[in-house]
């Protein structure tokens, strides 16, 4: 009779893509807790090179790979808060409760037992010690295989190799010969050549970039992007630092010369409330960039929204409200910006 040593077993993680790594823990997690929870990290973002598949792509052909174990295995979405560590804990601690409580103890029966199960590979598994109240269950990296190879190897070369579960292979297969697969496909062909053009320093190249956050009346000023990466994904207007520049006056810079805001510079500096680093070292593809935000909140006007109009590195320029905007439609992690500025 099956006696298991826990009632949830909790495994988060990306899979990106879902390997016999990320196999075995699942395994070892159904052999010892009755139910197991999967949190498909960074979900409800665009698609980018680090993160390719959206959580549905994934619920499918993780569920494809353990086709019998009905209610015992659920998933569900978690979405990244990249720059507020404990926002993200409770993040967690809000799907595993909204989980659990779904399947209340017996009468006379103890809180649930919950686990959190995985393996430290490196630095991005330290939230294995970030929940005191789970019991920490680990288990062996099978072969060392990890996600990052699997991913460059598939777009770059368009294989699937044996460290995935067969039902993984398969579906990427079919999705080789989507307009998505392409799409990323030519993504990574650009990045590898913009890349290619700092091979020859003498080490990792920094870039430093501004980005405007501009808000009036609940609205908040958006561009498209006109090329890669990302292009047709909705953004700041930013971009790089000049090297005679400061930053204020690279945001100012940057700002009008892509949207063409009918608001004079003077106003727009002066309008300038708040300002914050993002540093996250995957936030670009191109390389390890930080970028410095400026939150600029312009007075209502009985005249309307500022006329904009896309310039420069932007397809369009628009005015979105506040409440319609869309963290899949977003450039890199600038919905995490536009909520840590604006709160």
């Amino acid at each position: 009779m099956f006696k298991p040593d826990f009632d949830f077993l909790v495994f988060i993680g990306r899979f990106q893509p879902f390997h016999t790594g990320h196999q075995a823990v699942v395994e070892t997690a159904l052999q010892r807790a009755e139910r197991v929870i999967v949190l498909v990290g960074s979900s409800c973002q665009p698609r980018t090179l680090r993160n390719p598949w959206t959580f549905t792509e994934r619920e499918t052909f993780i569920r494809a790979t353990f086709p019998e174990t009905g209610e015992r295995l659920m998933l569900a979405p978690l979405l990244d808060d990249t720059y507020n560590e404990q926002g993200w804990i409770t993040r967690v601690q809000q799907s595993v409760h909204g989980i659990t409580c779904r399947f209340p103890p017996k009468v006379g029966s103890a809180a649930p037992r919950i686990g959190l199960i995985g393996h430290s590979k490196d630095h991005s598994s330290y939230y294995l010690s970030m929940f005191p109240q789970w019991q920490s269950v680990a288990v062996e990296n099978v072969r060392g295989v990890s996600s990052t190879p699997l991913r460059e190897q598939y777009f770059q070369r368009g294989a699937a190799n044996g460290e995935m579960p067969p039902a993984v292979q398969n579906w990427l297969e079919t999705f080789r010969e989507s307009d998505t697969f392409q799409h990323i496909a030519s993504e990574w062909e650009f990045v590898n050549q913009y890349r290619k053009g700092w091979e020859a320093a003498p080490y990792a190249p920094t870039f430093v970039t501004v980005d405007a956050v501009v808000v009036q009346a609940g609205h908040i000023l958006l561009i498209e992007r006109k090329a890669r990466p990302g292009k047709g994904q909705w953004a700041l207007p930013g971009g790089f630092l000049d090297p005679h520049e400061k930053l204020r006056d690279a945001v100012i810079r940057e700002l009008r010369e892509e949207t063409r805001i009918k608001v004079p510079a003077p106003v727009l500096a002066g309008s300038i409330v708040k300002e914050q680093v993002f540093d996250d070292p995957y936030r670009s593809a191109r390389g390890r960039t930080i970028t410095h935000a400026f939150l600029i909140e312009l007075k209502a006007d009985a005249h309307g929204l500022p006329k904009v109009k896309g310039g420069d590195d932007a397809q369009h320029a628009f005015w979105m409200p506040l409440g319609d905007l869309d963290p899949e439609r977003l450039f890199e992690d600038h919905f995490q910006i536009i909520k840590t500025m604006i709160g």
